[in-house]
């Protein structure tokens, strides 16, 4: 059996909805009373060529330290975003350092069974997704 995890696919560059999503995981958590180990919290980049393992780990202990990054290699992405249903692509300059990723923007909902439960969109009312934490916790 495995913890019910929140997971997340986004990037370390993102100016807006990556930060927002793990700064509302976080809260949903706490507004719960929850602990890291009955809900898990896992952002996956989508922007291995600039997110690296160390830049990732600095990025989400400014979230909380029990946050998991995952980064894999662009194959490894690929596969990962695939199982999910997962679109990104590079926008704005894609040629510079400073380009943005466009992403699919759902927090996943994994069970304790570690089958997909249901998602949370990007700005989805604050009560609506508690309840759907609420009831991925209570299993």
């Amino acid at each position: 059996i495995c913890t019910p995890t929140l997971l997340f696919f986004g990037y370390t560059f993102c100016p807006d909805v990556c930060p927002t999503t793990l700064a509302e995981t976080t809260a949903w958590r706490a507004q719960l009373g929850l602990t890291p180990e009955q809900l898990r919290i896992v952002f996956v980049t989508v922007d291995p060529e600039r997110d690296t393992l160390e830049a990732v780990k600095s990025y989400i202990e400014g979230f909380d330290p029990s946050i998991i990054g995952l980064v894999g290699d662009q194959a490894a992405t690929d596969q990962v975003k695939a199982a999910f249903g997962v679109f990104s692509e590079k926008a704005g300059d894609v040629e510079s350092e400073f380009y943005l990723v466009n992403h699919t923007a759902l927090t996943f909902l994994i069970d304790k069974n570690g089958a997909f439960q249901s998602t949370i969109a990007y700005e989805e009312a604050q009560d609506t997704a508690l309840a759907k934490v609420k009831r991925l916790v209570a299993g």
